[in-house]
């Protein structure tokens, strides 16, 4: 009789195949780079090496459970483009997704990516080395035993290294365990992958206006992510997720510490909570309490996005109000970002379908434009104090303007070359 974990990852292997996921195509590569997190350079020279570690060292990655290749392909593109040595391991046991990333890295030419076909149930026996970073994004959730596999890639980090995760989070996926419980009658893992979507696809055609699923606006999978996106979501055989404090405790486990959730301040529920009183009893509690709140009063996290460390290895970050330290924006052009702003010196962000106003102070309309990834903290200073800003208050400022946009992930500082 096949054990339940073994029909399960049988069921699996037979969706990634069929269904190689994300959907995918080479076609679209010179069109565009997808953008996100984990696995961007700029934030892991920041959040897992503290904008400590030197440009010019290479830098080994993994990227486990690389599946069609997002994060991989964004990684080994970002490091081309600065002409940066390393290599991009990218580790996947489906042959039909590796095909695909790979397909995908040729028409960018990268050659410094590298595909392995294997499973990270056999890390130990696969003798890949060490890595400076390894990617685990959307895969620890499917695996029948998160625990053992987060704790074999802990082995697997060089000294000094981290990690990019990510997994679902229970509350802002509302509706979808109901609708997957639903479909493990209608369309049991026994079935092909083929029946199973056909039962998926009958589902959504008549989903009752009543499904929490219908009401769910934090992910769209289901409605622009084709075949594979529909069957990951709802036909997965396995699929848990974790709270905050949950994921806390499985990296704690695995002798692991965040060095920053992404991004900082959506787990800051004093952003969202302007009560005074609120605000004062909040800042009574932990950090992970706090973390806490924002997950269980917002309901819109889908997932949590983590750089992690070895315990007690977090780097220590340069001090931004250093003189010679260099600011960088991570994606968004600075005049772009302050173009963003409102007369009434807020930045409507975005944490998800939550639109937050984000003070700041009036003067930093004037410094965005200016980080550029080359002028120091002092050339900012510099350049405000004719405009009348004084080093005080260009100190008051850039504190305060630094702390909150590091906390949006949107102003980092700069690694040495």
């Amino acid at each position: 009789m096949t054990a339940p974990d073994d029909l399960f990852d049988s069921s699996l292997t037979a969706q990634y195949e069929a269904y190689p996921y994300p959907e995918r195509s080479a076609k679209e590569e010179s069109k565009r780079l997808l953008i996100g997190s984990p696995s961007h350079l700029r934030e892991i020279d920041y959040w897992v090496f503290g904008a400590q570690r030197p440009t010019s060292r290479p830098l080994r990655a993994l990227v486990a459970g690389c599946g069609t290749g997002d994060g991989a392909i964004m990684l080994a593109t970002h490091l081309a483009r600065a002409q940066r040595p390393g290599e991009v391991v990218c580790l996947d046991r489906s042959k039909a997704a590796l095909a695909i990333a790979q397909a995908r890295a040729d028409v960018r030419q990268l050659t410094n990516i590298r595909f392995i076909e294997g499973s990270l149930l056999e890390l130990p026996a696969l003798e890949l080395g060490l890595f400076d970073y390894i990617d685990c994004c959307g895969v620890l959730h499917h695996l029948p035993d998160p625990d053992s596999t987060l704790t074999a890639l802990e082995a697997m980090l060089a000294p000094g290294g981290g990690m990019g995760l990510m997994v679902y989070a229970p509350y802002g996926r509302t509706g979808v365990y109901m609708v997957q419980d639903a479909l493990g009658s209608l369309a049991p893992v026994t079935d092909t992958p083929e029946a199973r979507l056909d039962m998926a696809r009958r589902i959504m055609r008549t989903l009752p206006a009543t499904a929490w699923l219908r009401q769910n606006g934090n992910f769209g999978d289901h409605l622009s992510g084709g075949d594979a996106g529909l069957y990951d979501l709802l036909l997965n055989p396995r699929d848990r997720s974790y709270t905050i404090t949950a994921f806390m405790a499985l990296l704690s486990r695995a002798g692991l510490e965040p060095t920053c959730l992404m991004e900082p301040a959506r787990y800051n529920p004093a952003l969202f909570l302007p009560d005074p009183k609120l605000r004062a009893k909040l800042a009574e509690l932990p950090p992970l309490e706090q973390a806490a709140i924002a997950e269980e009063l917002t309901g819109n996290m889908a997932t949590h996005v983590a750089y992690v460390v070895r315990k007690g290895a977090a780097p220590t970050r340069p001090d931004p109000l250093d003189y010679a330290s260099i600011p960088i924006m991570r994606e968004i052009p600075g005049v772009e970002l302050a173009k963003q702003m409102r007369p009434d010196n807020t930045l409507p962000f975005a944490f998800g379908t939550l639109l937050v106003p984000i003070a700041l102070p009036p003067q930093i309309r004037g410094i965005l434009p200016l980080i550029d990834g080359e002028r120091t903290v002092g050339d900012l200073a510099q350049a405000l104090e004719t405009r009348g800003v004084g080093e005080e208050k260009f100190r008051q400022v850039w504190r305060e303007s630094f702390d909150t946009l590091e906390s949006l992930n949107r102003v980092l500082l700069r690694s040495p070359a």
